[in-house]
């Protein structure tokens, strides 16, 4: 286990710092009274490397300057907050179990290749690795497999996710979580039972199947709903975030909780006591 005290202030680097969310998690780890900000990383070339990241995220000035390489504040973090691309998260997880600094990632899209280099990373270092780490969307997680158990395949299942128009990757990592969360309920492998939209002449719906559609447009924060279709009745499960500011405190939640624990890769379940 970290030798990282609960009453210590825990030091926290942000990757991103200048985006939405790194803003947000910026305000949220300054507002926890467990964190504060040690660094804060930009892409390279970035127009706000050397601003004040405080400044940078609308709060106030909190002496810690925007650099474009995580090498060189690494060594003045516990733990570091994720939420980039996948190719730029593949290397901070190199960097990371390089020098035994814990992370809390919310990056979404990962391919093969980069889960593996997080499960060889979750060996040398302890992960929070989630596609949300929003309170309300990992207890859906806990209603969605009781209702999967209750109906196993007497009901169909579609999961229906709606974002903003400037999100790349499709379906959410949220719809992703849902839709496994369903599917190992029932003893299945997603994989083989997902079935991404619907077009042309596809046929009778087959028994089993886990429908999975993405919406965007606007300015959606997200939202997700889990339809169980059984013969003669709906049951719908769903959240709605109505602020970006839940996902950001929640990974810094996370963050206070992954500093305390032994190598390995956990999730937002852990992290909130609701894993079985």
């Amino acid at each position: 286990m970290s030798k990282q005290s609960k009453n210590k202030i825990i030091k926290v680097g942000v990757i991103g710092a200048g985006g939405r969310m790194g803003r947000m998690l910026i305000e949220a780890v300054q507002d926890n009274p467990q964190t504060t900000l040690s660094a804060a990383i930009e892409r390279e070339g970035s127009s706000l490397v050397g601003a004040d990241a405080g400044e940078v995220a609308a709060i106030e000035r909190i002496n810690v300057k925007i650099v474009d390489d995580l090498v060189v504040v690494i060594d003045n973090i516990d733990v570091l907050i994720d939420f980039s691309l996948p190719e730029a998260t593949e290397q901070n997880m190199q960097t990371c179990a390089e020098h035994k600094i814990a992370m809390v990632i919310g990056t979404t899209g990962f391919n093969e290749q980069q889960e593996q280099v997080l499960t060889e990373a979750s060996k040398h270092i302890p992960i929070v690795y989630a596609g949300n780490y929003s309170t309300g969307v990992n207890l859906s997680l806990k209603l969605l497999a009781m209702a999967a158990k209750a109906f196993g395949n007497d009901a169909d299942v579609e999961v229906i996710e709606a974002h903003h128009k400037h999100k790349v990757d499709a379906p959410s990592g949220t719809a992703y979580m849902m839709a496994e969360a369903v599917a190992e309920a029932r003893g299945q492998n997603l994989k083989d039972v997902a079935i991404y939209g619907r077009e042309g002449q596809t046929g009778a719906r087959e028994t089993g199947t886990i429908g999975i559609h993405a919406i965007r447009g606007g300015e959606i924060i997200g939202d997700h709903t889990v339809m169980f279709i059984a013969d003669g009745e709906v049951v719908e499960i769903t959240h709605r975030a109505r602020a970006r500011m839940t996902f950001a405190a929640g990974a810094v939640r996370a963050a206070t909780w992954v500093v305390q624990q032994n190598k390995g890769q956990y999730n937002m379940q852990d992290v909130l006591g609701l894993s079985e």
